[in-house]
């Protein structure tokens, strides 16, 4: 049998507690973004081939948003290294990072705007770039 990544049963419930979509932060650019009158898939697949999904798609302007988590993504501001299982954490972390740039490379190469924010940026400051990116307004970006 396979060692489980959880260094007790109580850090296993407490993981697998955590929602991977509709996170609060989602959920508040989204509420936002909506009221400004965009449209966008939830959770959707950009490209079929590719095997990740997207917080937020736009499939007739081709932009793809996607709002991080601190813990997963590796936030340089707010990540915090587990002191339990720290091998497992920091090659988990590593590997997150590196789908999040061959998924950015994936999708900038198939003519996608992709804007990466991280769940502690602002939803107001989040919605605005999103909606820049979807007007076309000079001077937007992610992060």
């Amino acid at each position: 049998m396979a060692k489980s990544w959880a260094s007790s049963d109580h850090a296993r419930r407490s993981m697998q507690g955590n929602r991977s979509r509709d996170t609060a932060p989602e959920l508040a650019v989204r509420k936002l973004v909506h009221a400004m009158g965009l449209r966008y898939r939830v959770n959707a697949r950009p490209l079929p081939a590719l095997r990740r999904t997207a917080d937020l798609v736009f499939t007739r302007r081709r932009v793809a948003v996607f709002i991080d988590g601190c813990f997963w993504h590796g936030c340089p501001e707010h990540h915090r290294q587990p002191s339990a299982n720290a091998d497992y954490w920091i090659a988990k972390v590593a590997r997150n990072r590196a789908r999040d740039a061959a998924t950015d490379e994936a999708l900038s190469a198939a003519g996608w705007t992709v804007l990466r924010f991280w769940a502690h940026q602002p939803p107001s400051e989040v919605a605005e770039a999103v909606r820049a990116a979807v007007t076309d307004e000079p001077g937007h970006s992610g992060q």
